[in-house]
């Protein structure tokens, strides 16, 4: 991956969309750490970024399409954390050095500076060998950070062993961070992940709690009799969004049962052959409420 088209990417960015003494503080500070052979300039001017830029939307001069990593989506980053990658894709990238860098800044940076770095995974050079940090992260319960990973982020779906990967989203799922954004989700729904999430539902529904809708998206490929008593349950359920989802998972299995359950609610299943919602509809549906 070349990165100084990623490089040349953010900086445009950044100069659309910050005060012309910040941005001329930013490359001043880029220059001392390319020529630097010691990682202080870095450490330095990662902890100073917060005085020279706020948490801001960017102004993108121009599409991400091609120019940054497939799945890539910079539409949540803010100047800070735009700035805060753009410094880090100066360091040299020699593999021992630079990992060893980079955990250090993982290991002491407060919440925003983790964000930054989280985001930036699928940019570095080196990301694979930060798989270990990536899954290490996903234990965290800010939300800011398990966000920055687990939301907008090709990096899990891409590096994530399964049993990492089905932690990560029952980890989103507990916190009710929004599905539709975790990058490859569809991709790698898998039966223990499936069996997983269904167990998660009995122990809400034992609890007397509801279930978010967008669960039911990952039992779709797996859809079998074990789980007809479970769609049952949401399509009768009092929550119109819970039903859609329990729709929608009904006719997207193409499981013979599961669609003739559906036939009991031909409204509910004339919208799913008309495509009048889809999960991401549910999820923003289900954040909203």
């Amino acid at each position: 991956m070349a990165i100084a088209p990623i490089q040349e990417f953010l900086k445009k960015a950044l100069e659309a969309s910050a005060e012309p003494a910040s941005f001329t503080w930013l490359a001043e500070q880029a220059e001392k750490i390319k020529a630097s052979s010691s990682p202080s300039p870095f450490f330095l001017a990662f902890s100073r970024a917060s005085r020279y830029f706020n948490k801001e939307g960017v102004s993108w001069v121009e599409p991400a399409s091609g120019l940054l990593p497939e799945g890539v989506d910079p539409g949540a980053w803010d100047c800070l954390q735009v700035a805060r990658m753009y410094l880090v894709l100066q360091l040299p990238a020699k593999q021992e050095a630079w990992l060893s860098i980079l955990q250090q800044m993982f290991e002491t940076g407060d919440m925003y500076e983790q964000q930054a770095l989280y985001a930036a995974l699928p940019l570095f050079p080196n990301a694979g060998g930060l798989l270990p940090r990536a899954i290490e992260g996903c234990r965290t319960n800010m939300s800011v950070v398990f966000d920055a990973i687990a939301l907008r982020n090709p990096y899990p779906s891409r590096f994530f062993p399964e049993a990492n990967w089905n932690q990560l989203v029952l980890k989103a799922i507990f916190m009710q961070r929004p599905l539709y954004l975790i990058q490859g989700l569809d991709q790698r729904r898998n039966p223990s992940l499936a069996a997983m999430t269904r167990d998660f539902a009995h122990e809400r529904w034992a609890a007397g709690r509801a279930v978010m809708p967008e669960v039911w998206r990952l039992l779709v490929p797996f859809m079998s009799s074990e789980y007809l008593d479970d769609l049952k349950k949401v399509l009768a359920a009092k929550d119109a969004t819970e039903q859609k989802a329990g729709a929608l998972a009904a006719y997207q299995s193409g499981y013979a049962p599961a669609q003739a359950l559906l036939t009991s609610y031909p409204l509910l299943q004339e919208a799913c052959a008309n495509a009048t919602y889809n999960w991401e509809d549910l999820g923003i549906e289900f954040q909203k409420n």
